[in-house]
């Protein structure tokens, strides 16, 4: 296991960038409807929420102030967790498995995570160059 310790800043360069595009993919779907029929009205907290995806998911992604990107992509997948899929229901909707909401519930602590983390390497605001 001290081998793969190693590759510990590469491995976390990877989850970054890509939770940052699968992120900003979902922000695509929104925004510019790519494979995707459904568009949210401009100005709906949807299509806020997917210029969110889409521009923080892209700051994640290059590492470009990724702290407060990372903050903010995730308090919306809190709040879209506790928003639209667990909706203060206390019966078997509480659970991600029932309410679909895995992904928003996975989203938010991965970002948190990020956030605490900083950049790391492979970031466009690296400071050593």
């Amino acid at each position: 296991m001290k081998k793969l310790a190693r590759y510990s800043d590469q491995a976390y360069a990877l989850l970054r960038i890509v939770t940052g595009c699968l992120f900003a993919f979902h922000g695509m779907q929104k925004i510019l409807g790519i494979l995707s029929d459904h568009q949210p009205a401009p100005g709906s907290q949807l299509w806020i929420g997917g210029w969110i995806e889409l521009l923080g998911g892209l700051a994640v992604a290059l590492g470009f102030h990724t702290r407060l990107a990372a903050f903010l992509c995730s308090g919306t997948m809190a709040v879209a967790y506790v928003q639209f899929h667990w909706q203060f229901r206390f019966t078997a909707g509480i659970f991600p498995a029932i309410n679909k909401g895995e992904l928003a519930a996975l989203y938010s602590f991965v970002f948190l995570m990020i956030a605490c983390r900083g950049r790391g390497i492979w970031s466009v605001d690296r400071k050593d160059r």
